[in-house]
């Protein structure tokens, strides 16, 4: 034994010794010299913890940013003892619930959503505002006049966000030329893969017949530079020339801190976007917003396994590898874990199916052919990884599966937790079969809301509309599931996915598939725990138990007890993240805080609309968003020389 290491033996035993003769322990010693640190005792009207040993409390203790301890205050100060503690009773009146989880979003894109002129089919509610819905081509085009009546100068660009043809009608060059013959306009429809520019606009970004012919065929097919309008392909042309327009570093910095106050306003502690970007310069402008210290929340990232494999596919393990250094701060690159896409999407109808499409002229698509899908699949499930694929079609789910099921039968792994991702449509066999497998679920229960009267009429029919997002079947099989919003194709408001989960409401009032509507309990844990698990993220956040992060919404009534259709309407005073408060600066009414809302006139609008030429190619067209997410940040990554 070296000297240094029997010394230290020694010594220790010595002060022992000492300590003994003095019935003082060396707990003492280290309690004088360094002091148990405070703890806060947080009251509330109630406490939902989550937590299957305690579900109930009304105290929770938090010291520093974890929590110690769950249960009455009573109970917690007994706990206490000689600690020292305070008591605050900022809550006693609220109802607190785990941290709420943003699951799956699309910050870049949801920032020029929100930096835009929104003109939309339904009430969106901002932090400082409430912009109430353009139900019918009249108010489309007079709310559109507005705006450009508010511009301070005649050149300066108006670019809005919103446009619906089924409810606002045709929309033209020309119609947008009568507007202003001065500066350009440019219109960004609501499923965010379509754009109609005018005559300015399309002169100032160089796109015109020069530019059109050297378009692929389908892109050619799908432009219609005669009136300003380009979609699917034909809108992956002028990509290039128009982010880099509106996509300003100022305008993005200004987006992306509209869209951190908006997570936050609607309860978000914690937010993800799987399979965003593939571009350091890019994360880095990101950075510069979320990563900062004072955010309320930390913002997650999943690499796009799309773009790495097909870029890399003999190095793509490592080059995924090298995005965990990209990100800083509040924000960081989940480890271990990678995006890949199968079909097309559920806004478009580009979705594979096992029957055929119903009416309409529709297609399903592949994002990632599935010879490439398997190759990459098989890599990343070879090297560990958890894999979240995108997937919306029963058809599509079927080839998701398939390579699931040979690869583990090829090689077995332990708690893989492959997730589903939206999950539109789908089989109850399918549903057994995602059991069986061990796969998990994340769906976007807003489809049924936005989507299930329309694609009742054409598309899919009754039957699978109203089914899509079946999960009550998903619950029933004790599967882990989860929701999120995919922002800005659904708000980021935990609280109104809740809503849409336990009510299914559709746009005409109808509850759409009422035996597809989850339990509250179930709904709750799929914006808290559940969302935590599908990250590999539940032993830090999800739930009130001590030793986890001290990450709380706080409300203004209890989303398990409340009336069912009341989810929505909760007020939230806040949020308490990694136990620092962060209350809303401006508390919202109940009615304030329910985000995009299908006036009642919007139903009529629509099942005349459908009736149009115009319905033909708008469900709407293009690929996901998540794909569409990537070719932004392509574009952007571009401009900035990367």
């Amino acid at each position: 034994m070296k000297l240094n290491n029997l010394l230290t033996i020694l010594a220790s035993l010595f002060v022992s010794i000492n300590l003994c003769g003095q019935s003082i322990t060396l707990q003492d010693v280290v309690n004088v010299t360094n002091p148990l640190p405070e703890i806060t005792i947080y009251t509330a009207k109630e406490i939902v913890t989550l937590d299957s040993h305690k579900p109930k409390a009304t105290a929770v203790a938090v010291v520093g940013d974890r929590i110690l301890a769950v249960g009455s205050l009573d109970e917690l100060k007994a706990a206490a003892g000689d600690q020292h503690f305070t008591i605050d009773k900022t809550f006693d009146s609220k109802v607190i619930v785990p941290g709420l989880i943003a699951q799956h979003d699309h910050p870049l894109l949801s920032s020029l959503a929100m930096m835009s002129e929104i003109i939309a089919i339904e009430d969106w509610v901002l932090p400082d505002k409430t912009i109430p819905a353009a139900n019918n081509r009249e108010e489309y085009r007079q709310r559109l006049e507005e705006a450009n009546k508010q511009l301070k100068t005649k050149d300066e660009l108006l670019f809005t966000w919103g446009y619906h043809p089924s409810f606002h009608g045709p929309l033209t060059r020309s119609d947008l030329d009568k507007l202003s013959s001065t500066r350009p306009i440019i219109v960004w429809h609501r499923s965010c893969h379509e754009f109609t520019l005018n005559t300015v606009a399309l002169n100032t970004l160089g796109i015109d017949e020069t530019l059109v012919s050297q378009f692929s065929s389908s892109a050619k097919a799908q432009s219609n530079l005669a009136e300003g309008h380009f979609w699917e392909q034909g809108m992956f042309g002028i990509v290039p020339k128009i982010v880099p327009y509106i996509a300003t570093p100022e305008r993005l910095q200004k987006g992306l801190k509209l869209t951190q106050t908006f997570y936050h306003t609607n309860g978000v502690t914690l937010a993800c976007e799987p399979g965003g970007l593939y571009s350091q310069k890019l994360q880095e402008a990101e950075n510069a917003v979320l990563s900062d210290p004072s955010s309320p929340f930390r913002f997650y990232f999943i690499p796009d396994g799309k773009s790495i494999y097909s870029l890399y596919p003999g190095n793509a393990i490592l080059e995924t590898e090298k995005t965990l250094n990209w990100c800083h701060g509040m924000t960081k690159m989940l480890p271990n874990e990678i995006k890949l896409f199968a079909d097309g999407a559920i806004y478009s109808l580009a979705i594979q199916l096992r029957e055929p499409y119903i009416n309409g002229n529709f297609k399903g698509e592949w994002i990632m052919d599935p010879e490439l899908f398997s190759k990459a699949f098989q890599l990343y499930w070879d090297a560990g990884y958890q894999i979240h694929v995108h997937v919306n079609g029963d058809a599509g789910l079927d080839m998701l599966l398939n390579n699931l099921e040979a690869n583990i039968r090829r090689n077995p792994r332990y708690d893989h937790r492959m997730v589903v991702v939206h999950f539109a449509v789908s089989g109850t066999d399918q549903v057994e079969r995602i059991k069986r497998l061990g796969a998990i679920v994340s769906g976007n229960p807003y489809y049924v809301t936005a989507l299930a009267d329309m694609y009742s009429k054409d598309g899919l029919g009754p039957e699978r509309a109203d089914n899509m997002v079946r999960m009550a079947d998903v619950e029933k099989a004790g599967i882990s599931f989860s929701y999120h919003s995919d922002m800005p194709m659904a708000p980021g408001q935990p609280l109104f996915l809740m809503d849409c989960g336990v009510n299914r409401i559709a746009k005409s009032g109808r509850v759409a598939g009422k035996e597809q509507r989850v339990s509250r309990v179930g709904a709750l844990k799929a914006v808290t725990i559940e969302a935590a698990y599908s990250l590999g993220l539940e032993k830090e956040v999800g739930s009130i138990e001590a030793g986890k992060l001290a990450n709380f919404t706080i409300l203004g009534d209890n989303p398990v007890t409340c009336e069912a259709t009341e989810i929505k309407n909760i007020p939230i005073w806040g949020t308490v993240h990694e136990g620092r408060l962060f209350p809303i600066s401006s508390n919202r009414t109940a009615s304030a805080s329910t985000g995009p809302v299908a006036n009642e006139n919007t139903y009529a609008t629509l099942l005349h609309a459908e009736d149009q030429e115009a319905e033909i190619h708008d469900h709407e067209s293009g690929d996901c968003v998540c794909a569409l997410n990537r070719l932004f940040a392509q574009a952007l990554a571009d401009n900035l020389g990367e």
